[in-house]
């Protein structure tokens, strides 16, 4: 997950320009087909499928929908592509911010994290320029919680201090994964789907977070910033005693479920985040601007899980992330500012994958 949790709207901070496209988008390379726009207008992102392919959970802050802050969604594929004023479910209701979302085994309730604990309100957003740095708030009042889809909670899974969100769930449908504070630093730690069995997976300084499982459920991909010199690991230490984390320099590793046969896969520089594996467990598929002069040029790589055969999958727009295939990997969702109209949105897309 994801947007290394960051609020939606805050990408219009970063990305100070959008290019004008028409729709549909063209095919950008060998690899996408039939590219189709499922949602339009405001900033919608981290679309994850339901294990029956049919239906789509994201966050999104439209203003047309009446919406305070990031909330969660869960759309109809189908209808989505089909219709342009097709209007998605709210599943958080509005309570407090929300992000991170993904659906249960049953694809009928959505686990996601969210500020409610705290009130019905939004927190405020912080200084996210202090100092002259792109900087990222890591809400504390953030936990986890499993709702249906009318958005009646149905269990509340981590009730500690600090920030817990960033939550998948294994394709063994036993796990989840999430990314905590808990232990002083931000970790990854996995729990059973009641809540219990709590285990931390990660041990290194730096943020870990935005894990997804393998397909068979054995290994763990994630992104991770990894300060190095004193300068960095003061700074780093002092922005998390503030809530914030400074997500400009993060790279990809996998490791196993238990936290085992760690290693860092790539080593490109900038931004690598949002990865997720490929339907055969072999690649690794990720956005990272590493390519680009200016910084806020996103685009969506493949490289093999040895860090061998990097490959440019998108060209189109500044912004491509969050790519998720379905779980018979025919398609890809993911998200980006293309087709936009000049304007700063980001929307949801889904797409044919051809190998």
């Amino acid at each position: 997950m994801r947007l290394f949790v960051l609020s939606l709207s805050l990408l219009s901070v970063f990305f100070v320009q959008a290019q004008t496209e028409t729709r549909p988008g063209p095919v950008e390379s060998k690899h996408l087909r039939n590219i189709r726009q499922l949602t339009y207008g405001a900033d919608n992102a981290e679309a994850y499928w339901s294990p029956d392919g049919r239906w789509l959970t994201f966050q999104s802050n439209n203003p047309k929908w009446g919406l305070p802050c990031d909330q969660i969604y869960i759309m109809d594929v189908a209808k989505a592509a089909k219709d342009s004023t097709y209007r998605p479910t709210n599943v958080s209701q509005n309570h407090g911010r929300t992000t991170c979302s993904y659906f249960m085994p049953n694809s009928k309730n959505v686990l996601f994290a969210s500020t409610m604990s705290a009130g019905d309100t939004c927190p405020a957003v912080p200084d996210l320029r202090a100092g002259g740095k792109y900087l990222w708030p890591i809400y504390k009042s953030y936990d986890i919680y499993v709702a249906d889809r009318k958005g009646r909670i149905v269990k509340r899974l981590t009730n500690s201090p600090g920030y817990d969100a960033e939550a998948v769930l294994s394709p063994k449908g036993d796990k989840i994964l999430f990314t905590s504070d808990r232990s002083g630093d931000l970790e990854l730690w996995t729990m059973d789907l009641n809540g219990g069995n709590l285990k931390q997976v990660t041990f290194d300084l730096g943020y870990d977070g935005g894990a997804f499982f393998s397909p068979d459920g054995s290994k763990i991909v994630f992104r991770a910033s990894r300060p190095k010199t004193e300068e960095e690991i003061r700074e780093y230490k002092d922005l998390l005693k503030q809530g914030l984390v400074a997500p400009t320099n993060m790279e990809i590793f996998v490791c196993n479920v238990d936290g085992s046969n760690l290693h860092q896969v790539t080593q490109l520089g900038k931004a690598n985040w949002a990865p997720y594996f490929h339907p055969a467990g072999k690649k690794i598929i990720f956005s990272s601007n590493h390519h680009s002069k200016r910084g806020y040029d996103f685009q969506l790589y493949m490289i093999n899980e040895d860090g061998t055969g990097l490959e440019q999958i998108t060209t189109e727009s500044i912004f491509n992330s969050f790519p998720m295939f379905s779980p018979d990997g025919k398609r890809i969702a993911f998200c980006s500012n293309r087709n936009n109209g000049g304007t700063r949105d980001t929307n949801v897309f889904v797409a044919d994958w051809v190998d």
